[in-house]
């Protein structure tokens, strides 16, 4: 496994697995805690194991919790979705960055999203696993979820958005989210 940094958001990364694959399919390690610390993530500070299942067209975000936000790393153990993190920490260097990803349940890779940044996804297959890994317990007072059709952002949803949640439907604008972050 190898992690490789994301230069478009700071203290992102895409842990790449080695799949061994022989004819009665592949086995892979999808977690190494020496390569996690080996780029300075403590690989004890994850307290959740969560997965989320999606039909095809289900776009979930733009999601990222307040006060002091929360790490996640995330995965599609089967089928395929396109994945998006924004930086939203004003002191990064990366700050506003954005960057797609397409994570399958083929490669296993996983990314990691540093705490401050919004995250969300699309699933491009019939069915689509996401498995999370948060370095936080679950508080709804602070979730907070940007637009995820915010001219501001600009994503590129490969798909019509065919199922999205009453909230993500009413969900700020990230001009909004960015003030009430102040």
């Amino acid at each position: 496994m190898k992690a490789i940094p994301v230069p478009a958001i700071a203290g992102a990364y895409l842990f790449e697995p080695t799949p061994h694959v022989d004819e009665r399919g592949f086995f892979s390690r999808t977690f190494d805690a020496d390569v996690v610390r080996s780029v300075g993530i403590d690989p004890n500070g994850f307290l959740q194991d969560s997965v989320s299942r999606s039909r095809q067209g289900v776009l979930r975000g733009m999601h990222l919790r307040s006060g002091l936000g929360e790490a996640k790393l995330v995965r599609c153990s089967w089928g395929a979705v396109f994945d998006v993190v924004v930086d939203l920490r004003p002191d990064s260097p990366t700050y506003l960055g954005k960057e797609t990803f397409d994570l399958t349940g083929e490669t296993q890779v996983s990314l990691y999203i540093p705490a401050g940044c919004a995250h969300g996804f699309q699933a491009l297959t019939e069915y689509a696993d996401v498995s999370y890994r948060i370095d936080r317990a679950h508080d709804p007072a602070e979730d907070v979820a940007i637009a995820y059709d915010d001219p501001d952002l600009a994503i590129p949803w490969p798909l019509p958005a065919a199922f999205v949640s009453a909230r993500d439907r009413q969900a700020l604008p990230l001009s909004a989210v960015l003030q009430n972050m102040r």
